[in-house]
């Protein structure tokens, strides 16, 4: 054996030793579960100059080590190494292609840590894509059989099919980003020559502002209309903005007139997009548009389980069934039960049983409720109930009904929402928040004397809460 090899069995000897020691430590202050969930799967890599190096297998694993974690590291290794020690984190992302590849060829980020600074993720996101929406972990369903089938074509051929522009709309959570970023990240995969972006409308709008005043439009207008596929979110959110809509669909005649690819999303189809340039709705609808609808119980198990796999959750068919029958509009909200079951066995020591489901499952219906709850929605339902037109409620008028259904308003509001004082006033004619302190306390007093008042309150809240689901 050389003495190059020799030093380099050495410095892995050494590597895996120093790893093994911080182990030890962490070990004894920490649960054998979240141990083993949260320590066993890093790898060490390197160790120099007091450096250490260490392999995490996803970019979810780093954000929860970083945020629940870090100062239990820093000083383990501050203990191990010594105060000059520094942590380097490296990412194993997932490929484009979603196959499995040898160590060797896994993508990495960098993530340095040196004492007493926050790390920064070193990553070349040069399309905005996030390499982790992929069409491998994209679950079909028949919700989004015809989304799907279109962006694969896309992906094949960018700018050369009928499909141009693609315009994916559905509700929150349905998997409209996941979609169109799979595309991308195909594309940018076969097509390295590519110019691919990725960004919401409000993100674009805000660039336009900041190139306005920076005398740059020319510039801006220019880069994106360099884009061989332009992917946009939410395009909804364009909306009222009318010299963005302007420059917006100068960029898209641009590009579509170039066989350039573009990719939309909306909440709504284009011809319920109201306020938006009727000159832009009818582009469009140049292309094809394609809904994505919430997933059937059989897709939302397959979700589910995909989810699972890749958090290294062990969680029987019948949880996940459970979890499934239970949540069954939004995908973001399946991976959301699935956080909170990892965080509570993996924090808490607890097992993931279907009395901790039913609890996470119950926690998050109420999240979704309480989300939904706002000031108009609550302002709706009391003048409904009252009979009283909602403008009412908001001028100047002291007529005693239009006073009351303006107090109840109020009082809801502070009740079920998370609005300021203030901001419930602006909602009810720009009125101060001590207006908003008497309506609450006037109430309050009222439901101690009249119990027809605390029967009403009672029917309106079951109204606002049946609503928001």
């Amino acid at each position: 054996m050389n003495s190059d090899s020799m030093e380099q069995t050495a410095l892995t000897r050494e590597t895996v030793s120093v790893w093994k020691s911080c182990l030890s430590k962490i070990k004894d202050n920490v649960t054998q579960m979240t141990y083993n969930t949260w320590f066993l799967p890093i790898k060490p890599l390197e160790f120099s100059n007091s450096t250490l190096k260490v392999e995490l297998p996803s970019q979810f694993f780093w954000e929860w080590i970083d945020e629940h974690y870090n100062a239990l590291i820093r000083n383990t290794i501050n203990d191990v190494i010594g105060q000059d020690a520094k942590l380097e984190y490296v990412i194993v992302e997932e490929t484009a292609s979603g196959l499995d590849v040898p160590a060797s060829g896994k993508t990495r980020v960098a993530v340095e840590e040196k004492p007493h600074e926050r790390k920064i993720v070193k990553k070349d996101f040069e399309s905005f894509l996030n390499p982790r929406y992929t069409f491998e972990n994209f679950i079909k369903g028949e919700g989004n059989q015809l989304a799907r089938a279109a962006a694969g074509a896309i992906s094949d051929n960018p700018g050369g099919t009928s499909f141009n522009p693609f315009f994916v709309y559905g509700g929150v959570g349905l998997g409209k980003t996941h979609l169109i970023q799979a595309i991308g990240n195909d594309i940018v995969n076969r097509f390295p020559e590519k110019r691919v972006i990725y960004l919401s409308s409000d993100i674009f709008t805000v660039e336009f502002v900041e190139a306005i005043q920076a005398n740059r439009v020319n510039e801006f207008s220019g880069f994106y209309r360099n884009m061989d596929v332009l992917l946009i979110d939410d395009i909804q959110f364009l909306i009222g903005k009318e010299k963005t809509q302007d420059l917006f669909f100068h960029i898209f005649n641009t590009l579509h007139q170039s066989r350039k690819q573009i990719i939309l999303t909306s909440d709504k189809p284009p011809k319920n997009l109201k306020g938006l340039n009727e000159r832009l709705i009818s582009r469009f609808q140049w292309g094809l548009s394609a809904d994505i609808q919430p997933p059937e119980l059989e897709t939302r198990i397959a979700i589910l389980k995909r989810k699972a796999e890749d958090y290294g959750m062990i969680i029987s068919t019948g949880i996940l069934e459970y979890i499934a029958m239970n949540i069954k509009s939004n995908i973001r909200e399946l991976e959301g039960c699935l956080i909170k079951l990892l965080a509570n066995a993996s924090l808490n020591s607890k097992e993931i049983t279907l009395d901790l489901v039913r609890k996470t499952v119950k926690e998050i219906a109420t999240d979704r409720k309480t989300n939904n709850i706002t000031i108009d929605s609550i302002t709706k339902v009391v003048c409904d109930y009252l009979n009283i037109g909602e403008n009412k409620v908001r001028d100047k008028t002291r007529k005693k009904e239009i006073v009351q259904a303006r107090q109840l308003a109020m009082y809801l509001s502070k009740e079920l929402t998370k609005s300021s004082l203030k901001t419930i006033g602006l909602h009810f004619g720009g009125r101060d928040h001590s207006t908003v302190v008497h309506a609450c306390a006037s109430i309050e007093k009222a439901k101690e004397n009249d119990s027809s008042i605390r029967e009403m309150i009672g029917n309106l809240k079951n109204q606002i809460e049946l609503n928001a689901v």
